[in-house]
């Protein structure tokens, strides 16, 4: 799954001119090390940082990957979110904007205090 993934990543604007489809570097933990992903991912241009079975520790990943799970962390803080009370898609969607947006704005109240 993390070909069709890394295929699905919309363009990324902000600079002038034609928006970027794929990240320059993809960084991951050991359950995605193998030859065939790596080797796809240097297809595409994206230069693989996954960590490799019996040779690499988990921590070494561990700087970058603190943003999301950080961010997991704060998602799961919303009750609602955690137990998937929502049979249609469209409404945990909506949840977990609203509960991304309430975060921002807790974020930015801090902030200006």
């Amino acid at each position: 799954m993390l070909i069709p993934l890394v295929d699905a990543i919309p363009a990324v604007s902000g600079k002038p001119g034609r928006p970027r489809r794929r990240p320059d570097k993809l960084h991951a933990d050991k359950a995605y090390d193998s030859k065939h992903s790596r080797a796809d991912l240097t297809a595409r241009g994206i230069t693989p940082r996954i960590s490799r079975k019996r040779v690499d520790t988990s921590k070494r990943l561990g700087r970058y990957r603190w943003v999301i799970e950080r961010t997991l962390s704060w998602l799961m803080r919303y009750r609602r979110l955690v137990r998937r009370y929502d049979r249609l898609g469209e409404h945990f969607a909506a949840f977990a904007t609203i509960a991304c947006a309430h975060i921002c704005y807790r974020k930015l109240l801090k902030a200006t205090m």
